[in-house]
């Protein structure tokens, strides 16, 4: 017999966290919590190894803690007889089997999910700090939808480093004291690494032997895998590198993959932390002396500004945002960024970690991958796979807006105020990549030079008429058009063999 004020709490492999709105709701005398591993999630994206090892791993481990907190819990694993692969049909299936009319769900962060789910009538997501009705009010009759501005809102609206109306220190961003290249001797501590127990024995077993052909390494896992272990992570990074974040946020050295990175996006986009807090623990190291204010603000805007911006934009934008593409680029993902194996050591670098950690820091993933992508014309909806499937914190609502509108610039300037296209000069700078390449980064032409410099002013000569408009665009413009007609052919024939050879061998 059917329990009218019984409900069944379904909990989404990105929400293992006790705040999540659709278990505050529930009522732990009488509901079930229901939780299920489909293989249509499993395989919608080419899932790193180790992303499948973080989230079913994650999920299992919730689920003791919640029985353990007194909780009734029905959950299927990807392999338990019956399982029908799909979330929806599973979720009726359950409702079926304990006899239980009433669903409660948080709203699915990702579009595809959204549609399968919405006969559940899901709840708002509370977790994030901006609702969807604030960001579309924000977002309503503004011709440009910038970040900077939205922060700022955000700022006052959680009072994070605000001093009464005005922001602490004068400014409301240190972004230009925070792109200095790492010094020589450059050392950072590595992130906590957390040994496997038996659930996550399991979990990798199940992984090797129903996924054994998916990018990257699934050994050695690392990750946590839950919240009391993410909070260890966050006190890590608080304690040991935050105070140092700032200044080289924006810095590449080969070898160190972590540099003064907090490595929790994993945990904040899956539910072990909570993104408002961990901006607040990082507020209250400003406060006490620990932690300078460009490196703590340079922190907060990631979490309350963009990420926050980034799921505005998606939600405003999707369905359609995943189809845009402004510059018109078509040419196919080199095999390089799943293999690694190219002659430009800055891409190899980033791919060998990519493949290695499930991981790569903002600027090597805009900078290096992104910048090489939106240079020599890839296909916007390939790179978005690719990114979808390579990171332990990507999904969907997070990564195709940092791809489609920052990386790539495919929305036509929606997101960004630029391209953010770059020569090896840029990367030279940042990094030490350059000195352990093939390539010679100060030759435009001739076979050593640097790939990235003739693709960037071949990039700006495609697009010149486009971005002679863009005010942020229209020196670089000037200085090509200054180029002798000698110097710009050099360029087109340079970038294009070097593209042609992208398919035709594998010397690049």
């Amino acid at each position: 017999m059917v329990n009218p004020d019984q409900s069944l709490i379904v909990i989404l492999g990105d929400q293992v966290s006790q705040n999540i709105s659709s278990l505050r709701q529930a009522n732990k005398s009488c509901d079930v919590v229901f939780m299920a591993e489909v293989m249509a999630e499993a395989t919608y994206a080419r899932h790193h190894k180790k992303k499948f090892a973080l989230v079913f791993s994650a999920m299992r481990h919730f689920a003791e803690e919640l029985r353990t907190l007194g909780w009734r819990v029905d959950y299927v694993k990807l392999k338990d007889e019956g399982n029908t692969g799909s979330l929806r049909s599973e979720i009726t299936r359950a409702q079926a089997r304990l006899n239980i009319t009433n669903v409660v769900i948080t709203e699915a962060a990702e579009w595809r999910l959204q549609q399968e789910l919405s006969i559940f009538s899901p709840i708002e997501d509370t977790r994030f700090v901006c609702s969807h009705a604030a960001f579309n009010n924000w977002a309503k009759d503004r011709k440009q939808l910038r970040m900077e501005f939205f922060y700022r809102d955000m700022r006052r609206a959680t009072g994070l480093l605000m001093n009464g109306d005005e922001p602490e220190g004068g400014k409301w961003n240190f972004d230009s004291e925070n792109r200095k290249p790492a010094k020589s001797g450059f050392f950072s501590r590595q992130p906590p690494r957390f040994e496997h127990d038996k659930i996550t024995q399991d979990v990798i077993a199940l992984v090797m032997k129903n996924f054994p052909n998916n990018f990257g390494d699934l050994e050695p896992f690392w990750f946590a895998v839950t919240a009391a272990q993410a909070e260890q992570a966050l006190e890590h990074f608080l304690n040991y590198k935050l105070a140092h974040f700032g200044e080289t946020q924006d810095a590449m050295v080969e070898g160190e993959y972590f540099m003064h990175h907090c490595i929790l996006s994993p945990y904040i986009n899956i539910g072990l932390l909570d993104p408002l807090d961990v901006c607040r623990r990082a507020e209250a190291c400003y406060k006490n002396g620990t932690a300078p204010i460009e490196a703590v603000e340079g922190f907060i805007r990631q979490i309350i500004g963009w990420r926050e911006y980034i799921r505005g934009i998606y939600q405003l934008k999707m369905p359609d945002y995943v189809n845009v593409n402004a510059l018109n680029a078509t040419r196919p993902l080199p095999d390089f960024y799943w293999t690694g194996d190219t002659k430009m050591n800055c891409v190899a670098q980033v791919v060998k970690q990519t493949k290695q950690e499930a991981y790569a820091h903002h600027i090597q993933r805009l900078m290096i991958t992104g910048n090489f992508a939106l240079i020599a014309g890839l296909a916007p909806q390939a790179v978005h796979e690719w990114y979808l499937s390579v990171y332990a914190d990507a999904y969907e609502w997070v990564e195709l807006p940092n791809t489609i509108g920052m990386a790539l610039h495919a929305d036509g300037g929606l997101l960004a105020s630029k391209p953010y296209a770059a020569s090896g000069n840029y990367i030279n700078k940042m990094s030490n990549y350059c000195k352990g390449c093939a390539f010679d980064v100060k030759k435009r032409t001739g076979v050593d030079a640097c790939p990235f410099n003739a693709l960037y002013w071949d990039f700006i000569a495609r697009h010149r008429d486009r971005f002679s408009k863009n005010p942020r665009m229209s020196q670089t413009c000037f200085t090509y058009n200054k180029f002798s007609e000698t110097d710009r052919s050099a360029i087109e024939k340079q970038a294009q063999g070097f593209l042609n050879g992208l398919v035709s061998s594998g010397n690049y």
